[in-house]
């Protein structure tokens, strides 16, 4: 299991993007070197995790829930396969490209030691946006994205921050005693909003904004 790639993005105005300011962060690309990482600060208030990646919409990025973004290579492979266009390292808006790594069969909670350093725990999973989609420039994307078995990534927070960079090895640390994984996060937050009570085995990890939506749904309709 290896770190293929570090990748950050600056901020670019962009039409696409709902963020207040007009500008986003999400072209990002690979960076030579060692690259430090760490907890940036709440949600709504702190940015990216990692040195030199730009955050604008702090709405639903950044903060120490959502600190960085990994997606795996073997994920991207098969989306160049299917949109018939190459897709480089970072096309997806992902901090950390890998290779190896069953990203989306991670556990919530589940924690990665990248290199000699950095420890990151799995939060949730990525819900596509608009920016997502005009970045792409694919139409329908954020359906497509959705409904795709290839999975949605992981977020990440900082538990032991550090430096990173491309070639790093990763390790698989810590796994908590529940069931719910990126992929099944991703699926009740999106297609299946009945298993929304059933992902709060894996509460005390959560990212809060997913977090936020399971407790909502389960007040509402009951637990099972």
């Amino acid at each position: 299991m290896t770190l293929l790639s570090v990748n950050v993005g600056r901020a670019r105005a962009a039409e696409y993007t709902d963020s207040a300011t007009g500008r986003t962060g999400i072209d990002k690309r690979p960076v030579d070197g060692p690259v430090r990482i760490a907890a940036p600060g709440p949600p709504g208030v702190g940015g990216g995790g990692l040195a030199g990646d730009a955050v604008c919409d702090l709405r639903f990025h950044g903060g120490n829930d959502r600190a960085a973004y990994a997606f795996a290579r073997e994920d991207m492979d098969r989306w160049e396969a299917e949109l018939g266009r190459e897709l480089a390292n970072g096309s997806f808006g992902e901090n950390l490209t890998t290779r190896g790594l069953d990203v989306n069969g991670a556990l919530i909670g589940e924690r990665w030691r990248i290199g000699d350093e950095v420890v990151l725990e799995v939060t949730g999973g990525r819900i596509p946006c608009r920016t997502f989609q005009g970045f792409l420039g694919e139409k329908g994307w954020v359906k497509r994205f959705t409904a795709s078995t290839a999975g949605p990534g992981a977020l990440l927070r900082v538990v032991e921050p550090g430096e990173v960079r491309a070639g790093d090895p990763i390790t698989v640390v810590h796994r908590p005693d529940h069931h719910v994984t990126v992929a099944l996060l991703h699926r009740a937050a999106t297609t299946e909003r009945t298993l929304l009570p059933d992902m709060l085995a894996a509460a005390e990890w959560m990212e809060s904004g997913l977090l936020a939506l399971a407790r909502q749904y389960a007040e509402k309709y009951g637990r099972p």
